[in-house]
């Protein structure tokens, strides 16, 4: 076995092999900064170049492709705010806080060293995996991957901060959306609407984008200024980054660990591992002040373990013919196209391409990690530019990403709403991950609940591994509280050492927390009945989603009658006439296409808005359309026409 792994090691140094692995790592870097594609689109842009390649430069590329997404979507959501992927959305809390703090450099740079670190771990622990694997990975079932999924839920706690009960309330909102669709237990559909659109449910890169990206550039829009609140100091940023990761060790090797033991469970993969790492990095963390508003822990964590999941993923691909993530799914159909079978044949017979793989995985971590470095430094000075001259860019490219989740004009108008609860989140400052965190472990938690209760019964929520992992959902409910507890207790006890220290703020209560309680309140009860007809199986989760909205905002109403609260003003009024004007120009998508409207509304905003000359303008609207037009090509895509074309 010990020359089979140094056989692929040469095999992987050979120039062919070297020429197609940095092609699939720059198609990566590429695939990775436009936001929304991630790595199901970039595989998929790479699949039919592979007929009558040598099944190992092939594999080359194909892993370069795959190391390099979660590295590369960094820039988005650090610089922009916007998620890459959905396997980079915790990185915008604490990322794009950094960004506006003008430390952009530090943040690109820690992310691209931890997700590098955090690919060799990976790389490794998949070379662990090839020999012991088996046993494992067969040892989970249903019970215990519901388990898994209450395990991600009850990181809302610790993501919420002092407003747990808002974020609660938000994870249950999160949850409802979550389940609108096809119940997987009985096959009903759960239509609140009765709209055609939401008979598979709403796509995650809609909510995504929706949840974060729109509200963050609303929030900019209104501010006018530049993405960086303060000058970036690129030079002194990198470098400290740099020291960040290395003073840091024992974060980034656990974060990637989990990524990697996570990355092998199908369906636990991307952004599910992204928020466990980030409450990881919360729940560990002495001062927890700063998370959420530029913590550089909040930057390592999920960019360890993203890279690492990637690799852990490739576990039950290669292994089982089970893909990991939707990113493994296109792999697994690139092995077949090359006539590679997966399962114990890459053990036996292929054992020299598995290696392959594996020593590729590793180098195309270090490749891409180095060439997101060497471009972090002109990258990251469109911190500096006036955001209302990339407002319009970004919009485009949002609506872009979004379209391609389902190619129905309904992606943009869910966009749309979506993006209007993100704004009235971020105006009340209620959890925008708490929200995200439910809709994602909606469908898995309530499939693997249904698994387990129809073929193990009582029994399921016996066996070892779930107690184990209840476990330490008990002990993640239970610890921060009693921490805080035992904290304040000594406080009280040392007066004179903590003479000094701030009060803590009260609570605060404003006019949109109040429309969002009762909104929640009243969405509840109309979804309530809405759902009354559904079966106990198919009607399960809805319900208690729509008991955890319930007893979450009347918990929160007891409370600001209880304890005392400060009333805070929160504006609006400037962030719906953005929303306004989003809708408007979906509006103008349905009536003149996309392209058309597009071009109109690059050029509109630039000359009106941001008040540019008209040659750079109409530069910069003819690069947008062009880009339009290039993707239309390469991913084989119409654009909604519009109304005036039939006629």
């Amino acid at each position: 076995m010990i020359d089979v792994l140094f056989s692929s090691l040469g095999q992987l140094f050979t120039v062919p092999h070297m020429l197609y692995m940095v092609i699939g790592v720059l198609i990566g870097l590429i695939v990775g900064i436009i936001p929304g594609l991630g790595g199901i689109a970039g595989m998929s842009l790479l699949l039919p170049f592979l007929y009558g390649m040598e099944p190992s430069v092939a594999l080359g590329m194909l892993m370069g492709l795959v190391a390099v997404i979660p590295t590369g979507d960094t820039f988005a959501s650090v610089l922009l705010g916007i998620p890459g992927s959905s396997a980079s959305q915790a990185t915008v809390i604490d990322g794009f806080a950094l960004a506006k703090k003008g430390q952009a450099a530090r943040a690109l740079s820690s992310a691209f060293l931890s997700s590098m670190v955090g690919g060799l771990i990976g790389a490794l622990v998949l070379t662990a995996f090839i020999l012991i694997a088996r046993p494992v990975v067969l040892s989970f079932s249903s019970s215990e991957l519901f388990m898994l999924t209450l395990l991600g839920l009850s990181m809302v706690a610790v993501l919420s901060g002092k407003d747990v009960f808002k974020g609660i309330a938000a994870c249950g909102a999160g949850l409802l959306v979550g389940t609108i669709g096809m119940a997987p237990a009985t096959g009903e559909f759960r239509l609140p609407f009765e709209i055609d659109y939401l008979y598979d449910g709403l796509p995650l890169v809609v909510v995504g984008l929706g949840i974060f990206a729109l509200p963050e550039i609303i929030d900019l829009l209104v501010k006018r200024g530049a993405i960086a609140e303060q000058p970036c100091e690129l030079g002194k940023g990198w470098k400290e980054g740099v020291k960040d990761v290395a003073k840091r060790p024992g974060l980034v090797a656990r974060c990637a660990g989990i990524g990697s033991l996570m990355g092998t469970i199908p369906g636990l993969a991307g952004s599910v591992v992204d928020w466990l790492t980030y409450g990881h990095a919360v729940q560990s963390a002495k001062d927890k002040s700063q998370f959420g508003k530029g913590d550089i822990r909040g930057v390592i964590a999920p960019e360890s373990a993203n890279n690492a999941c990637a690799c852990g993923a490739m576990v039950p691909t290669l292994l089982f013919g089970i893909p990991g993530s939707g990113t493994a799914a296109v792999f697994l159909g690139g092995l077949l196209l090359l006539g590679l079978q997966p399962g114990v044949s890459m053990l036996e017979t292929n054992l020299d391409l598995t290696y392959t793989i594996i020593w590729s995985l590793a180098l195309a971590n270090i490749l891409g990690a180095a060439l997101c470095l060497g471009l972090a430094r002109p990258v990251a000075s469109l911190t500096r530019v006036p955001f209302v001259i990339l407002a319009p860019l970004i919009t485009i490219l949002i609506l872009f990403a979004a379209y391609q989740a389902t190619r129905s004009l309904g992606d943009l108008f869910a966009l749309g709403i979506i993006g209007a609860i993100g704004v009235l989140f971020k105006q009340a400052n209620w959890s925008r991950p708490a929200f995200l965190i439910g809709f994602v472990l909606a469908p898995g938690a309530e499939a693997y609940f249904y698994q387990a209760a129809q073929f193990q019964g009582a029994e399921a929520f016996m066996r070892p591994g779930v107690l184990i992992i209840g476990a330490l959902i008990a002990a993640s409910l239970v610890l921060p509280p009693l921490r805080s507890y035992l904290q304040k207790r000594r406080q009280t006890e040392e007066p004179a050492t903590h003479a000094h220290q701030e009060e803590v703020a009260p609570l605060s209560l404003g006019v949109i927390d109040v429309a969002l309680l009762g909104s929640l309140l009243a969405g509840a009860a109309y979804m309530w009945w809405v759902f009354a007809d559904l079966s106990m199986l198919g009607g399960l989760m809805p319900r208690l989603a729509i008991v955890i909205i319930v007893a979450a905002c009347v918990l929160e109403i007891i409370r600001t009658v209880i304890k005392p609260m400060n009333w805070q003003t929160q504006t609006l009024n400037q962030q719906l006439l953005w929303v306004a004007g989003f809708f408007a120009l979906i509006g103008s998508v349905m009536v003149l296409g996309f392209l058309f409207a597009a071009a109109v509304f690059c050029l509109g905003f630039l000359l009106v808005v941001a008040r540019m000359k008209p040659v750079a303008a109409v530069g910069l609207a003819a690069g947008v359309t062009l880009f339009l037009m290039g993707m239309a090509n390469l991913l084989t895509l119409t654009y909604p026409s519009g109304m005036l074309a039939v006629l």
